[in-house]
């Protein structure tokens, strides 16, 4: 399975209730998809407010998802969490609803050590025949998957490619140690320039809501060898990368980028608690970085 170069991991829409607008999604579905350039979407994944989203709204936003995308791009479930059984039976009811694939977050807050990892991703895999992409996020879960646990994972046969967020560095090691076919995925806009070059596929973006379109044309110019035309490109949104998780300091996913999109005439709506809206001076910051 190829998800392409350019993957957006999704937010969730909220109505003034903040219950699930389901215009607003079916609207963000086309724009990331035609206009934007995404080949595949992630739904359900930390941009969409996952911890917040219940069972019965995770399994109607994946078909929702395949039905309004219908076959335009690929469907990515989140359907990872820090409870093995319970991603496995996620994992069951997702693979119920059409979607093309699954996002498995790195088991939070429990801390397993490299084995219990690597038995709890092999689990969830063994259990569906959808492929698998791993998403390695310390920053979120304060455990990480090391280097040789995901080459590890990259030999079971429906493991095929993790969403990076530790370096450059790390993602190298993947990408050089890797069997043929399996992907390496910027999860950080900002470096998705570099890891490219180290051998990464692509990236799962966040900025992608807003400044798709121009990354999709930079990851091309990069592949086509204009390497300094993809360079200019990367100057040109650099601030855009940063400053939607810094604005003015940091502020946690998809606050920025949901208010963003208001800017950008997509509007999604707020946060659940326990995120709260931007800030006044936030949105001032955000707004700068369109102008």
């Amino acid at each position: 399975m190829d998800f392409g170069r350019l993957i957006t991991a999704m937010v969730t829409p909220f109505n003034e209730q903040l219950e699930i607008d389901w215009d607003a999604t079916g609207r963000l579905i086309d724009e990331l998809i035609e206009v934007q350039k995404s080949d595949s979407l992630v739904v359900c994944g930390t941009t969409g407010e996952s911890p917040t989203l219940t069972e019965e709204e995770k399994l109607e936003l994946f078909r929702f998802a395949v039905r309004r995308a219908a076959g335009r791009a690929k469907i990515i479930a989140g359907t990872g969490s820090n409870d093995t059984a319970h991603s496995i039976h996620l994992s069951k009811l997702a693979e119920q609803t059409g979607v093309d694939g699954l996002l498995l977050v790195a088991p939070y807050y429990n801390k397993p050590n490299q084995e219990g990892l690597y038995r709890h991703f092999k689990a969830i895999a063994e259990s569906t025949s959808l492929p698998v992409v791993l998403y390695n996020v310390p920053g979120r879960t304060v455990v990480s998957l090391s280097s040789e646990t995901t080459l590890r994972l990259a030999e079971l046969p429906n493991v095929v490619a993790t969403k990076e967020c530790v370096s450059v560095e790390q993602a190298t090691e993947i990408a050089a140690g890797a069997p043929d076919g399996f992907r390496v995925y910027s999860g950080d806009d900002a470096i998705t320039l570099p890891m490219l070059a180290v051998g990464a596929h692509g990236v799962v973006s966040v900025a992608s809501h807003v400044v798709g379109s121009e990354m999709k044309a930079m990851i091309e110019a990069y592949l086509d060898g204009r390497v300094a035309e993809a360079a200019r490109i990367n100057a040109r949104l650099f601030p855009i990368f940063n400053g939607l998780f810094k604005c003015p300091h940091p502020v946690p996913n998809p606050v920025a980028v949901k208010y963003a999109l208001g800017l950008k005439g997509q509007p999604v709506g707020g946060v659940r608690l326990p995120l709260v809206d931007a800030s006044e001076p936030e949105r001032a910051f955000i707004e700068k970085l369109f102008v």
